[in-house]
């Protein structure tokens, strides 16, 4: 009996060493987990990458507005009737397409006659109506000197009021595809730049958030916290950032 309880007594004492030392592995393992992670979330570098691109629009639209002033309603719409088809000759004179062009719905407006108290009477002093021809084609360089040239219209007999024509690039959502990637890779080079000095290297990237796109006259320097988007120019500069974060080893 004394020998089965001292084998059984050594047993239990076996099982709690192994147990205990069992405990003691795994927590070394749990530490150095949790170390890991710690320094996984400590050390780290964020970068702000930027890419450039200059791109030329190719595509414009130009609107010309132009009214008719008369006591009469009708011979004011005669006029401005007159008027439309002149600006339609003209065009088509100078190589713009009957499907590039849109003409508006004639607004009318009354103005009445005032009296001595500059109040409004109901006696009509004359009609104003106005038309507006609207230009959107993908030939930039043309409509553009239209949009220069239109003026020489005035010397018809026609109020004729041109508008900045404005410009745009149709293939901007490929281009910033591009320009992330791009982008992103700067971020990388800096963040690698950075971290060599120390005689450390970058790891995986840990995040990536896109910040908003500069569209700019090419000329110019002005930035936006919230973006922009310029359509006043022919030639553009287009700016990308990225804000990247990536693991130091």
């Amino acid at each position: 009996m004394e020998g089965g309880n001292f084998l059984k007594n050594s047993q239990i004492i076996i099982l709690g060493i192994c147990i205990a030392a069992a405990t003691i592995v795994s927590s070394m393992i749990l530490s150095g987990g949790v170390l890991k992670v710690m320094k996984f979330n400590r050390e780290q570098i964020s970068v702000t990458g930027s890419a450039t691109e200059e791109i030329r629009s190719d595509y414009i639209i130009w609107k010309g507005n132009f009214s008719r002033r008369d006591t009469s309603l009708k011979a004011a719409y005669a006029s401005l009737k007159s008027d439309l088809e002149k600006i339609k000759s003209y065009l088509k004179s100078k190589g713009v397409a009957d499907d590039d062009t849109n003409v508006s719905s004639v607004a009318t407006t009354t103005v009445y006659k005032k009296n001595e108290k500059g109040n409004d009477t109901n006696d009509i002093q004359y009609y104003v109506l106005y038309q507006s021809v609207e230009i959107r084609s993908n030939d930039v360089e043309k409509i553009t000197d239209v949009s220069r040239e239109a003026t020489e219209l005035i010397d018809q007999g026609i109020e004729l009021e041109s508008q900045m024509p404005e410009y745009f690039y149709m293939k901007l959502d490929e281009l910033k595809i591009k320009m992330l990637a791009k982008a992103s890779e700067n971020a990388k080079l800096r963040a690698e730049n950075m971290v060599r000095a120390a005689g450390n290297r970058i790891g995986l990237m840990r995040s990536a958030r896109m910040g908003v796109f500069q569209i700019t006259p090419a000329t110019s320097t002005d930035i936006s916290d919230y973006g922009m988007n310029d359509t006043t120019s022919l030639d553009k500069k287009v700016m990308a950032v990225v804000t990247v974060s990536f693991a130091i080893e």
